[in-house]
Order: C-alpha cells, then sequence, then structure tokens
C-alpha cells in the first residue's frame, strides 16, 4: 500500500512487566514501599501463569507475586533484600 508505513514492533513490546497486584496496595498509605524478601525463581526460568516467582513483605504482611502470563523470566529489575514501590516492575517476562 503506497505511502503506508508499518513499523516494525520494539523487542520490549513482548515483554510483560512483573508487578505486586494494584488491589494488594489498597488502603496502604501512598508513600510506602514494600520489601521484596526472595525470589522463588532465578532469571531463565519457564513458568505457569499464577506461579510464585516472589515473596514480598508489605506492612508486615507477607504475600506472593504471581505470574501474569505463562513464559519466561527473562530479567529481575528488584534484588531480594531491596525496597521497591507501589507500581513498579520487579520482573520483566516474555510470554509464551
Amino acid at each position: 500500500m503506497a505511502g503506508r508505513r508499518v513499523s516494525a514492533p520494539t523487542p520490549d513490546a513482548a515483554r510483560i512487566e512483573v508487578t505486586l497486584a494494584a488491589a494488594t496496595w489498597e488502603g496502604v498509605d501512598a508513600n510506602a514501599q514494600a520489601l521484596l524478601d526472595s525470589w522463588l525463581v532465578a532469571e531463565g526460568a519457564r513458568v505457569g501463569a499464577g506461579a510464585a516467582l516472589a515473596r514480598v513483605v508489605l506492612v508486615k504482611t507477607t504475600l506472593e507475586v504471581t505470574a501474569p502470563a505463562p513464559g519466561l523470566v527473562e530479567r529481575i529489575l528488584v534484588p531480594a533484600g531491596e525496597n521497591f514501590a507501589r507500581g513498579q516492575a520487579l520482573a520483566l517476562m516474555r510470554p509464551d
């Protein structure tokens, strides 16, 4: 089709950001941070949707972060022992 440009998808387009679910933060002070206690998987792991990826502590409550889709845990962005903010990506996944 003349005059129409189609751009190639960027490599990041297929990645999913893994975050602590927004509902988990309801009722929590806007400036509060959570602690990423431990990773239960390593970079390069293949996981199913809903698989436990990490344990976090938010306001003295331990929670699990789960995989939003089946795929590959491509990159861990927040190391164990570090704090993170509401909405911050903890890892990147490449879905199957």
